[in-house]
């Protein structure tokens, strides 16, 4: 695997770093982080001389040049990969090689909110996290959360290995539609809705469209029923759960054993 260096603009610390965790550490539970991963270390210095947003725009124009399947279609295997069979499609109904869940939780709604997050990799849940607590937050923003750090999470893996399968899972239709739908025409508007109307959670819904934009040929976005037993759904509500009732207001990995059993006697949100 090549060597990474990543930008970060703004964070605890901004600048330029060659390692994932020192990422995490400065970015981590900032809903206004911004970093990008580079194959150079000459191509990150230029970008972190110029601008965030100019380092997506190029992104997103270099990834309009590649060639790539649109989400929810079939990936075929890569040869290079030997031992790792692809021959699964990437669709609403199969697997993927990356699978991040998200969610949110709120209570009441508005009041104490929390994100959580698990990432399963081939089939089998590897890390959760949770965290950015708000003291007056609603479901949505939680779940927005939820997604805009699925998609930096998404991002991480996407510089790891371009041929990986990543599916984004979350059970808010409303914070999906935000991204996959809606967002384009608030933007061609001025980021109005119609008649001029104000678009709630503007912030978050700009940051989510931005990154969502350099990534979206990439990954598959999935809508899930939340509590329907569904593994992966239920393990990000019991961490959002945790990150409310613990005002965890940075996003952290959970560091305790993952004991599916025992995290799904938790709380519920």
């Amino acid at each position: 695997m090549s060597k990474k260096f990543y930008v970060i603009w703004k964070g605890a610390k901004t600048g330029i770093f060659t390692t994932w965790p020192e990422v995490q550490q400065h970015t981590a539970g900032r809903s206004d982080a911004q970093y990008m991963g580079f194959e150079s270390k000459g191509a990150a210095e230029q970008a972190f001389a110029a601008t965030y947003t100019k380092a997506l725009m190029q992104r997103s124009l270099n990834n309009k040049g590649t060639a790539s399947t649109a989400p929810n279609s079939s990936r075929k295997a890569s040869s290079s990969k030997g031992t790792r069979a692809k021959t699964a499609t990437v669709s609403p109904n199969g697997p993927s090689d990356v699978e991040i869940y998200c969610d949110g939780a709120c209570s009441p709604n508005p009041g104490k909110s929390g994100t959580g997050i698990a990432v399963y990799e081939q089939g089998k849940v590897t890390s959760l996290y949770y965290g950015l607590y708000e003291k007056n937050g609603t479901n949505n923003t939680a779940e927005l959360n939820g997604l805009l750090s699925s998609f930096q999470l998404a991002q991480h893996f996407i510089d790891k290995d371009k041929e990986q399968s990543i599916c984004i899972l979350s059970d808010s239709k409303y914070s999906i539609d935000c991204i996959t739908k809606w967002a384009k025409g608030w933007q061609a508007k001025g980021w109005t809705r119609g008649k001029g109307e104000e678009v709630k959670n503007l912030a978050l819904v700009q940051q989510c469209y931005a990154l969502y934009k350099t990534m979206h040929t990439k990954i598959t976005i999935r809508h899930v029923k939340a509590h329907a037993n569904i593994e992966g759904n239920e393990l990000a509500d019991r961490m959002a759960v945790l990150a409310r009732k613990q005002h965890q207001e940075t996003m952290i990995r959970y560091s305790e054993v993952i004991d599916i059993k025992a995290l799904l006697a938790l709380q519920s949100g």
